[in-house]
């Protein structure tokens, strides 16, 4: 049977009225996940592993199997459209891939143009969806390939690439940036050293030996920075809330949008494929792309529809991407496929080269239910646009203990800490004060979640080299990332130079 047939089976399989009701109620539980702070595609799966089990007790073993993935999938894609809700409408990020979504989706809402902010993130989604299942079909033996031969030395410099572009783009002065950048670094060394055991920067206060919480401070200086802002500056704003002038996007929306959705999706898609990399880096890449590549890059950051489609589009991308390792290698490439692989070994099944094989029903049932899965996301949450829009017409007297209420049980049902109660409101008065002064804050949320990966993956990289430090420069790939890296960072600067000096010879 050609590939075609398969996908065909996939769907019968997919389209029976159980495995539909499960794709349902994995895309709506997913979708909540996704607006409530703190739970995740992680943990939402990881709680789901057990219900499944129940629900599918009276089921064969492989449909058993394949009903309880299909749902858990459905909850991992759901919810990277579900944290773009929060992001846009209250500046909380729902889920760390959102972060990005809200530097301009939010400002969209602001301007009162939160419908169309919404709508587009929900028609990328599925777009990029859409992407990512024909990758799944067509590419996933090849691409799995590729993306084995990534070592820690190519992720390492991969990583720099993403941080040194973001330090590049972000705010007007990239000092400031390269700045916030440190910082964010800084503040991923504080724990427990995980391969000596030391305990780094905790000062032996024991609420410091776990780290810091990349929620804690992302919720802290975007959503109660706004919070601070709101308050502090309520004589200025007059407390003006921006009407919803219309629902859907304009023809213009969607002709700015439609590039960036299939610029993200394709990045997104790739990116996903990479052990580690995943929804978080794929969203970041596509907003410095977009801002890059975009005629009036200024506008970013202040409400571009171009920065809201883009990386919406590779996050979900990025989902649909982490499954191709996972399904025909056996390799989880993010923390909630490494959750699923447990779902599969429960089961007693292996996923990798012989899943397709040994278990077709099942590989080409799931992928065929992301198609599913998509499609009723989109029917799902298009006529919620308008209902979701209208939490930015709240007044600000509701809005803002609301904005609370979602920080503090967000944060606390991750880590039961009243120290991290504390910590989000110094976050959020740095979240207020920075950002005042042109600091940036996406280099120093990016610089906390990649902060671990990097020193991993360093480490791994000089365990193999017997800390020879040439690896990254010896190995093809790594050098390439670290060439563009610096020249990302050194052009500007040299413009920026020659730039004055004209400016002198003119005066002089």
């Amino acid at each position: 049977m050609g590939t075609l047939d398969y996908l065909l089976h996939g769907l019968a399989t997919a389209a029976q009225w159980h495995n539909i009701l499960f794709v349902f109620f994995g895309v709506l539980i997913g979708t909540v996940v996704g607006v409530l702070p703190g739970i995740g595609p992680m943990s939402g799966v990881a709680l789901l592993i057990p219900v499944t089990a129940s629900l599918t007790a009276g089921l064969g073993a492989e449909e058993a199997a394949t009903s309880s993935i299909i749902l858990l999938a459905g909850v991992y894609y759901g919810a990277m459209y579900g944290g773009s809700t929060t992001s846009i409408l209250l500046n909380t990020p729902g889920e760390s891939s959102s972060v990005v979504t809200a530097l301009d989706g939010y400002q969209m809402a602001k301007q009162g143009r939160a419908g169309a902010a919404l709508a587009i993130a929900a028609i990328g989604s599925f777009a990029a969806g859409l992407v990512s299942l024909i990758g799944l079909i067509f590419l996933a033996q090849p691409l799995s390939a590729v993306a084995i031969k990534f070592g820690p030395a190519e992720y390492f410099s991969l990583m720099i690439l993403g941080l040194l572009a973001i330090s590049g783009l972000a705010g007007k002065s990239m000092t400031k940036s390269l700045i916030m950048t440190g910082t964010g670094l800084l503040l991923a060394t504080v724990g427990i050293d995980n391969v000596s055991g030391v305990a780094r920067f905790t000062y032996d206060i024991p609420e410091l030996f776990q780290g810091f919480e990349f929620l804690t401070i992302a919720v802290g200086t975007f959503a109660l920075g706004e919070v601070f802002k709101t308050i502090l500056e309520r004589d200025k704003n007059e407390g003006e809330i921006a009407k919803i002038s219309r629902i859907l996007p304009t023809k213009q929306d969607l002709k700015d949008s439609a590039a960036p959705i299939a610029r993200g999706s394709l990045l997104g898609f790739f990116i996903g494929l990479l052990p580690g990399a995943g929804a978080i880096l794929a969203s970041f890449f596509s907003y410095i792309v977009e801002k890059k590549s975009s005629k009036q890059p200024e506008k970013f950051g202040k409400g571009a529809i171009e920065g809201v489609a883009g990386p919406e589009s590779a996050n979900n991308a990025a989902a649909g991407g982490a499954m191709i390792p996972l399904l025909t290698l056996g390799i989880p490439s993010s923390g909630t496929t490494a959750i699923m692989m447990g779902a599969f070994i429960m089961y007693n099944i292996q996923p990798g080269p012989l899943l397709f094989s040994d278990h077709p029903q099942l590989a080409w049932g799931v992928i065929a239910s992301m198609f599913v899965g998509n499609l009723m996301l989109l029917i799902l949450n298009m006529p919620l646009v308008k209902v979701f829009a209208k939490v930015i017409e709240t007044p600000a007297k509701y809005l803002l203990p609301l904005i609370i209420v979602f920080s503090v049980f967000g944060v606390y049902a991750v880590q039961y800490s009243t120290f991290d109660l504390m910590l989000i409101m110094i976050c959020g008065l740095v979240g207020y004060y920075l950002p005042k002064h042109d600091f940036p804050l996406a280099p120093l949320v990016l610089g906390l979640i990649l902060g671990p990966m990097m020193e991993n993956n360093m480490r791994r990289a000089l365990t193999i080299s017997n800390g020879d430090f040439m690896i990254f420069l010896q190995k093809p790939i790594s050098v390439i990332f670290l060439i563009i890296g610096l020249l990302w960072v050194l052009i500007p600067l040299v413009l920026k130079l020659k730039g004055k000096k004209v400016l002198v010879n003119e005066e002089g």
